[in-house]
């Protein structure tokens, strides 16, 4: 595979890349390194596996892949996962990412899992990090973490220094590349502004995009019907697409196509199969697509109704969800221990 191969592989499906230039230098090298950090508070979803499909393409392309399950970021963050719980939730973590690869087609057993404590406690990561609390202002951390830690008019330390951690989580992983969500963009611009000052390269940045809820709009960690849990069954599945913002002909918003563009399309295309809407001949038969675009175009002309596509997603997604929802509930203690409140 060359350069321009891995680069297509590593781009696709992606909301930006910073810079393209220096990804192209990146991928010229012989064994490349990515990274992205998962902090373990909340119970993991199908926005996390869109995302987290990506690092298939990753693997496929050649770099070598580095999840960091980021536990000190999960307390740090206003608390949101208290200490007592970091390890349960880690591993939890740790099992569903790897369950995720599995289901997208490639081999989780090839991710590097490393958890936070295992070297941000160590002496040379925290003289970097005292070093970058001592240079960087309350407000351009505030700025640079307004996407992904809890804001308030009187923050926590805990949140300020979150962002300046994972800033130098990327160095400290020795990752050329850092991945994550759009909502990242802040703390990665930092990366690349302060990591220099330290003697380190500024990371290439690569981007998912955050899809929308099935409410419409931003998903939702706290509205169930917004998301989709990764051991919700085909029933609870079916229901929740049913009940999702669909209107027929609009794109925008719309996160029954986001989930067949971003997810659903790039495993059956990994596993050769169609998408195939299910329809009576009386409503015209079947519908095949190869493509995602092929699928919207129809749908925007009004050709592909809202209910036939939402039953179609519906059954696509259960199929690539199914092996995760598998492996998580094969270990009964995996969630009680990791979520007591909500499994006892």
């Amino acid at each position: 595979m060359d350069t321009a191969e891995r680069r297509e592989l590593v781009t696709r499906y992606t909301e930006e890349v910073v810079t393209e230039e220096e990804l192209a230098e990146v991928l010229s090298r012989e064994e490349p390194r990515a990274y992205i950090g998962y902090a373990p508070t909340g119970e993991m979803h199908i926005g996390h596996f869109t995302t987290i499909r990506k690092l298939a393409d990753f693997l496929r392309a050649g770099v070598d892949v580095t999840v960091l399950v980021a536990d000190l970021h999960a307390h740090l963050d206003d608390e949101k996962s208290p200490f007592d719980l970091l390890d349960a939730r880690a591993e939890y973590y740790r099992v569903a990412i790897e369950a995720m690869i599995d289901a997208a087609g490639a081999d989780g057993e090839e991710i590097e899992f490393v958890q936070g404590r295992e070297f941000e406690l160590d002496r040379p990561y925290t003289l970097d990090l005292y070093r970058m609390i001592a240079d960087t202002t309350i407000s351009r951390a505030q700025r640079a973490g307004s996407e992904v830690v809890r804001q308030s008019d009187n923050p926590k330390l805990g949140g300020l220094v979150y962002t300046l951690m994972q800033s130098l989580d990327v160095a400290a992983l020795d990752a050329d590349i850092a991945y994550g969500g759009i909502d990242q963009r802040g703390i990665y611009m930092l990366a690349r502004e302060l990591l220099p000052n330290y003697g380190y390269d500024k990371p290439v940045c690569v981007f998912a995009p955050l899809l929308s809820g099935l409410s419409g709009g931003k998903m939702s960690a706290s509205e169930a019907g917004s998301k989709i849990s990764l051991t919700d069954d085909a029933e609870a599945i079916h229901e929740k697409l049913q009940g999702a913002y669909c209107p027929a002909g609009e794109v925008e918003d719309n996160g029954v196509l986001e989930y067949v563009r971003f997810l659903v399309f790039p495993i059956l295309g990994q596993r050769g199969e169609e998408f195939v809407v299910e329809r009576p001949e009386k409503f015209g038969g079947d519908l095949v697509y190869e493509t995602y675009d092929d699928l919207e175009a129809d749908f925007v002309s009004e050709e592909l109704h809202p209910l036939d596509l939402k039953n179609a997603a519906a059954d696509a997604i259960d199929r690539v969800v199914a092996p995760i929802r598998e492996r998580i509930l094969a270990d009964p203690d995996l969630l009680r221990t990791a979520y007591p409140d909500l499994y006892d």
